[in-house]
């Protein structure tokens, strides 16, 4: 009972966040098929920034795994349909190396995200964000933006607004298949990053 009634406000909420932003599953989209080829991939800026126990999560902190890194917000319809994959994501594929990440860009703070995690049941671990962690991510103008990271910590995919479900699993699945090359050297954590409040 309680997974349909989840089921009817995530689609409640997607219906809705496509009715207000004017999205569409085939309109959203904006990336390749596949991830980028190694030599047109850049590092992914690190960051330092609290999840919900008040600890400080470092992107750096999960170098030689495969990160998927998720800004969103609990008022974006379009992410609550994101969701169910990255859980089922972070439950059949952890054991190989991927690790989802959520980074929250709500302005309310834990005070939005707690009650909607606990509702949800979100099985990955989410972080607030901050406006310098977004710049340096490209502004993240539009949510979700998801990011796909390599081993090598570096950026192989981005998927700005809703991707389908298939395209954020065959790139997840790719980079799996493929080991770090170690050639990628850790990135220095700009002091503007550390926070969010």
């Amino acid at each position: 009972m309680q997974v349909l009634r989840l089921s009817g406000v995530l689609l409640t909420g997607f219906v809705l966040g496509c009715r207000i932003y004017g999205c569409s599953p085939a309109k959203t989209v904006k990336a390749a098929a596949s991830v980028k080829p190694d030599k047109e991939r850049h590092d992914a800026p690190d960051f330092a920034l609290k999840d919900a126990d008040g600890k400080t999560v470092r992107l750096s902190d999960y170098r030689g795994k495969v990160v998927l890194l998720d800004f969103w917000a609990t008022w974006c319809g379009p992410c609550k349909f994101e969701i169910p994959w990255f859980m089922e994501f972070e439950r059949k594929d952890k054991e190989k190396g991927l690790v989802v990440l959520g980074v929250s860009m709500d302005d309310d703070g834990w005070d939005a995200v707690k009650p909607f995690v606990h509702q949800v049941g979100i099985n990955y671990r989410i972080v607030l964000g901050n406006a310098a962690t977004a710049d340096n991510y490209g502004g993240v103008e539009a949510l979700p933006t998801t990011f796909l990271i390599d081993r090598d910590g570096k950026i192989a995919a981005v998927h700005v607004g809703l991707a389908t479900k298939s395209e954020i699993e065959h790139g997840i699945e790719e980079l799996l298949q493929t080991p770090a090359r170690g050639g990628a050297s850790r990135v220095s954590l700009p002091a503007q990053l550390v926070g969010g409040n």
